[in-house]
């Protein structure tokens, strides 16, 4: 049974009409994630179906008495009063199942804390609970994931699974929506269309549907052109007995006039700078705390040239500290960190810093001059605005009027264009939409350069990283892989952890197969090789991130050719140890 339905909606603000003609319904306990690009008008339509603004056309059927709770994208700075005050004033003293108490107790937040002293993500917390708390029918949420850490974006999908209401998100989170949506409704150029399928479905309907679309457009347009000729050819085609073709003809055109293409995709490069050493950053026992305990200890690893790292972690545990410390911009307490030669990094800050809100989009990118320099090329400022989809006229407006996924978009236009081997990103897919993630992921995957990135989207970090950071209860560890490796790998760590201490008197180990004599001699032999073999490479390594090398190009072939040899005896050493140990 619907809850709501629309029909024949219609919304315009200049130019195109964010709205067409746009008709839907949302069913009881409906889990639906309404996608379109950015700027296609989602919030817009949220605001709509929550009465807080009202289109210029069409017609909205709600159920009596129907309640419509909204949490907004935006996270107010400042709220008056407690978390508690917040929560059960916007509730209004009503008994609830789903009572704003209950909610916040599984969250961890003190509900006597002020909500101006709350991080992002509390925050974010905060206002869900808020809206559960008007207990609506229908609740619309709004980029629900945003500034939330990956324990409470799995803590938010488990609540949405339970909710007895329905609910419409938008997200371009893939992970979240694969967990919790089991129905799409995707604005596009205005018109919205329903898919009754999970994510993944969606993604292959949607393809196959804008591959039919294109075709019979093609067919559409060699019609049209044939009929313009027919036309042109003269009087045979005004005569009365064809005036039904030429009626025909007028409304092909009037069709192909208000035809409306599917908006482009970005056009990113990443200028790349010259390649860097092999060694990017080594880390050796690190420790540091802002107070206690320490956000970093005794933490080691070895980033080379060509890694992708990404770092999850909770809000509040240190992550951009981690970062800082591996940059040099911050110095531990103990422990040391030595930064590789040639390096040229390019920083990607969650809070937008690098923007100037005042100035207009050229004027951000260009630094007052009319064009970039990519690499070796020129271009004009606006020429490359609009690889990144901003027309001439939304470059020359100021950034105050861009929506979070324009103003992300326009700090990769400014990162891009800056020469780069080592790529810094600081929660970098915020408010992207799916085909500029997409894009994201592929101009990643393709950098010559290093790449570190601290993100809470799951799916991204499985789709980029090489490995992850994790910090976890004030522990830092590398898992080999993406977010998904890290996950059975930690998940492994803490079933062996967990498993009670076997007895010493009841042993259950098998015996150890007796080594032959030679197998003994190699086994007592390894060891030794094992650490020649790993000085061996740290000084190719060394010799590697000398600047000065690069000039005598046989000499860097023979050594990178001794790297890979010592490299692959290496593995193949700890391969026999491991065989020879068992």
């Amino acid at each position: 049974m619907a809850l709501i339905s629309v029909r024949n909606l219609y919304l315009r603000y200049g130019g195109d009409p964010l709205f067409d003609g746009a008709s839907f319904e949302i069913r009881e306990k409906d889990r639906v994630c309404l996608m379109g690009r950015n700027g296609e008008g989602k919030s817009t339509l949220l605001k709509i179906l929550s009465g807080e603004i009202e289109a210029t056309e069409g017609t909205i059927i709600s159920q009596s008495g129907l309640k419509v709770a909204r949490l907004i994208q935006e996270v107010p700075a400042d709220i008056p009063g407690t978390v508690r005050e917040i929560i059960l004033n916007h509730q209004g003293g009503e008994s609830l199942d789903w009572s704003a108490e209950s909610i916040l107790g599984k969250t961890g937040i003190n509900p006597d804390l002020l909500y101006r002293n709350l991080s992002g993500g509390q925050k974010r917390r905060v206002l869900f609970a808020r809206a559960l708390a008007a207990g609506p029918d229908l609740l619309l949420l709004d980029e629900p994931t945003n500034h939330l850490d990956i324990p409470a974006i799995r803590w938010l999908e488990e609540i949405i699974a339970r909710l007895p209401c329905a609910v419409l998100f938008v997200s371009h989170d893939r992970a979240f929506v694969r967990r919790t949506a089991n129905r799409i409704l995707e604005l596009d150029r205005g018109t919205v269309r329903s898919w009754d399928a999970s994510y993944d479905r969606f993604v292959e309907l949607r393809e196959a549907f804008l591959e039919n679309e294109e075709r019979s457009r093609k067919l559409f347009d060699k019609r049209l052109a044939e009929e313009e000729a027919w036309i042109r050819r003269g009087i045979k085609a005004r005569r009365t007995r064809n005036e039904g073709r030429v009626r025909a003809l007028k409304k092909m055109r009037e069709e192909r006039r208000a035809r409306r293409s599917v908006q482009g995709n970005v056009q990113m490069q990443i200028t790349e700078a010259e390649r860097s050493g092999r060694l990017v950053v080594r880390a050796e026992n690190l420790t540091f705390a802002w107070g206690a305990p320490p956000v970093v200890k005794n933490f080691s690893m070895e980033i080379q040239r060509g890694d992708r790292i990404g770092i999850i972690g909770e809000n509040g545990s240190g992550k951009t500290t981690l970062l800082r410390l591996l940059l040099g911009d911050l110095a531990p307490d103990s422990g040391t960190v030595k930064l590789g030669t040639n390096l040229q990094i390019a920083y990607f800050d969650q809070m937008r810093a690098g923007l100037n809100e005042s100035e207009t989009l050229v004027e951000n990118i260009g630094d007052g001059q009319e064009y970039v320099m990519l690499g070796e090329h020129k271009r004009h400022v606006l020429g490359y605005l609009q690889d990144f989809l901003f027309s001439a006229d939304r470059a020359r407006g100021p950034i105050s009027a861009l929506s979070g996924g324009e103003k992300n978009r326009l700090m990769l236009a400014r990162l891009f264009s800056k020469p780069s081997n080592v790529l810094v990103l600081d929660e970098p897919t915020n408010d992207l939409d799916m085909e500029t993630l997409d894009l994201l992921q592929d101009l990643i995957a393709e950098y010559k350069g290093t790449v570190l990135i601290v993100s809470h989207d799951r799916d991204f970090i499985d789709e980029v990283s090489t490995s992850v950071i994790a910090l976890e209860n004030g522990n830092v560890r590398e898992y080999i892989g993406g977010y998904s490796d890290f996950e059975k790998q930690s998940a492994a760590a803490r079933s062996t952890a967990s498993k009670p201490a076997v007895k010493t008197e009841t042993p259950i180990a098998p015996a150890r197969k007796k080594r032959s004599y030679n197998e003994q001699r190699e086994f007592d032999a390894l060891p030794a090789k094992i650490e020649t073999l790993e000085a061996e490479i740290a000084k190719i390594q060394e010799t590697l991130a000398d600047p000065q090398i690069y000039t005598n190009a046989p000499a860097l072939v023979e050594l990178q050719k001794n790297l890979d040899a010592r490299e692959t005896e290496l593995l193949e050493a700890y391969a026999r140890w491991e065989t020879l140990d068992g």
